[in-house]
């Protein structure tokens, strides 16, 4: 159990550091996501061919993946470009109104009554983060594609729930990305056209990160959560996540220095999203215990 429980927060701790390399990649959003699905895929394709892993599904069921997948590589655009708008923090802070959205969207799309906790919560959430927008002029755009980064996770979340018996986590999540990097691909010239002078070639430091991105955020957190899911429950596992923004702006602030250069709105705000986590979290914890 104290494997697993390390294994858990090692992948929270992953997920979280993903915020930190989006600062350190001088690409833009599009071509960074776009070069960590071309390494996430040949990686997975590899280890699936490796493992002798069956990856045929049905046509229908690959469609239904394909469209899941140009959610998540949304979702990792607008957050990526939430980062390189504002930083670090307040992307992660945006992100935090996932709760929210997954309690609006799962009444809608899967058969569940709603959660009026889960949406005071998120609504909690959402009163911090519109504290930091109305106080902090200087990441309003950030704030915004936050918002649409997390609108777009709950949605990936949601349509991924529904459909978890299509195949394996590993072999779901190479179909997904497939249909992800299709998308960015097909994007990809619009994109060019309106940003001519961006940078498409990564450079020698880039390609590191990138490499760290997609085999250690990416392949190796998937796995440790996947083995740790093995021994503790989703319930635990639920309540590590939440740890994932404190992580995430706890490294922003200690290598970048982020503390400096946010006015005290975004603490009041912050203050607020950390309060609805702490709350939602005991009321985990009684749920548990009852």
């Amino acid at each position: 159990m104290k494997k697993a429980l390390i294994q858990l927060h090692v992948a929270v701790f992953l997920a979280g550091f993903t915020g930190i390399l989006g600062v350190l990649i001088s690409l833009d959003a599009m071509p960074l996501v776009w070069y960590r699905i071309v390494i996430t895929v040949f990686s997975l394709s590899l280890l699936n061919r490796v493992f002798k892993k069956t990856i045929l599904l049905p046509k229908k069921s690959v469609l239904k993946l394909f469209f899941i997948g140009t959610l998540i590589a949304l979702h990792w655009v607008a957050f990526y470009a939430s980062v390189k708008l504002s930083n670090v923090s307040i992307a992660l802070v945006c992100f935090s109104s996932v709760g929210l959205f997954t309690a609006l969207l799962e009444p809608v799309f899967i058969t569940k009554k709603i959660n009026w906790t889960d949406l005071l919560l998120g609504g909690l959430s959402l009163a911090g983060i519109c504290l930091i927008f109305q106080f902090d002029q200087r990441y309003r755009l950030g704030i915004i594609v936050g918002l649409v980064s997390a609108f777009l996770a709950a949605l990936f979340s949601v349509f991924n729930k529904r459909n978890m018996h299509i195949a394996e986590p590993s072999v779901m999540m190479l179909y997904e990305l497939m249909g992800g990097l299709v998308l960015l691909t097909l994007l990809m010239p619009v994109y060019i056209f309106w940003y001519p002078h961006a940078v498409l070639i990564p450079s020698v430091s880039d390609w590191g990160w990138l490499i760290i991105l997609s085999w250690l955020c990416t392949i190796v957190g998937m796995q440790l959560m996947l083995a740790s899911l093995k021994k503790v429950s989703a319930f635990t596992q639920n309540l590590s996540l939440n740890l994932e923004p404190v992580y995430a702006i706890t490294m922003a602030f200690i290598f970048f220095g982020e503390g400096k250069g946010v006015g005290s709105s975004f603490y009041y705000g912050a203050s607020l999203i950390v309060l609805s986590v702490v709350l939602q979290m005991i009321g985990m914890i009684a749920k548990r215990k009852s």
